[in-house]
């Protein structure tokens, strides 16, 4: 098995990046992701350098955040848009956003685990197919 073969892909949504880059309760489960291949969609990069900026970053800065995960951007083309409408009515019921659809549609692509901070996704993995893992632990 070559060395490639052996890596696993991650597809974290903005609130497991945000969460990292942050350093709030989830970023250990993020920084172990990191040591595989991540990648992100285009549209979830949109949200972190808006969510960065909304908390005082600069461009500069946030980009600099960003650029240090080493994350692999996928491109929103028409292709995922397709697959992110499609998810609308088995994600409805959550509430999920375009940009939540956006990642769930990327790790169906990818067939690759769901890194989010939002443990509501959790209720979607057997609808969707798909692996999503919570990256805060469990509050009781």
């Amino acid at each position: 098995m070559s060395d490639s073969a052996a890596v696993l892909t991650y597809v974290l949504d903005a609130s497991a990046v945000i969460a990292f880059v942050r350093d709030e309760p989830g970023a250990a489960v993020v920084r172990q992701a990191l040591d595989q291949r991540c990648v992100i969609s285009s549209v979830n990069l949109t949200e972190v350098l808006t969510k960065l900026q909304d908390k005082g970053a600069t461009p500069e800065q946030a980009e600099h955040a960003m650029g240090v995960l080493g994350l692999e951007t996928a491109d929103f083309g028409a292709q995922a848009a397709r697959a992110s409408a499609w998810l609308r009515g088995a994600t409805r019921s959550q509430g999920l956003s375009l940009g939540d659809r956006a990642c769930l549609a990327l790790a169906k692509a990818h067939n690759a685990p769901v890194l989010t901070a939002d443990r509501p996704w959790l209720l979607l993995n057997a609808a969707l197919g798909l692996d999503i893992r919570c990256i805060r632990p469990e509050i009781h």
